[in-house]
């Protein structure tokens, strides 16, 4: 019997070909593309004294590919992060009052931890227009949908409560870190709701209907 002769790289291409056929089961995303990178590196090193810059040129195409790997794993940990954290609302299963939430915060901001001092103000700001009848108690809600709603109830807090759902989304999907300067802003802002329940509206007070999708 004849034998046959066939070089690495056809008998590379003829395995590939041959699982590529619909008898065998289809690999997962996640397969595919590292098949792919393994191919690109088989053919990288087999061909390396070829290509224009020789060795060099595969050791720079390699260290592309690690650091494309290494980003797309972080951004894929991150999206599944994000995705986790969608399921958190901007009130957990514990019912505080806008005046525990105030204190809860203090507490976190008297030993510098910035991103839950913000996000139990943040709390309070949402409980107090709660309170003060500005917005119906819906559970739930998101803190962007938060600042739509009383910012429509509240024009001349709008930018405020943007800025404080921004603070709060921030810290808490974003991966960063609180600052004093972020929570002393929503502070400031729990103040004025304060000190308007405490004077009285200078308008009627609108309640929003509760057409929101969940507060995270």
């Amino acid at each position: 019997m004849a034998q046959i002769d066939i070089d690495r790289d056809a008998a590379h291409d003829a395995a590939q070909g041959e699982l590529a056929k619909a008898i065998y089961p289809k690999p997962s995303l996640g397969d595919q593309i590292m098949s792919w990178i393994e191919d690109l590196l088989y053919r990288a090193v087999t061909h390396g004294a070829e290509l224009p810059g020789g060795w060099f040129t595969v050791a720079v195409l390699v260290l592309l590919v690690v650091i494309a790997v290494i980003v797309a794993v972080r951004i894929a940990r991150r999206a599944m992060k994000t995705s986790r954290s969608a399921a958190v609302t901007l009130f957990d299963d514990h019912e505080l009052s806008a005046a525990e939430h105030r204190a809860t915060a203090e507490t976190f901001a008297s030993s510098q931890q910035w991103a839950p001092a913000i996000r139990h103000r943040v709390r309070a700001v949402a409980r107090q227009l709660e309170e003060d009848g500005v917005l119906d108690r819906v559970p739930g809600r998101t803190a962007t949908e938060l600042a739509r709603a009383a910012g429509r109830a509240l024009p001349a807090l709008a930018d405020e409560l943007g800025s404080a759902a921004m603070a709060f989304n921030d810290v808490t999907y974003g991966e960063r870190p609180g600052t004093e300067a972020g929570y002393r802003q929503v502070a400031a802002l729990d103040g004025r709701l304060g000190d308007r329940a405490t004077s009285g509206p200078g308008s009627p007070q609108q309640p929003v209907a509760p057409s929101w999708a969940e507060v995270r």
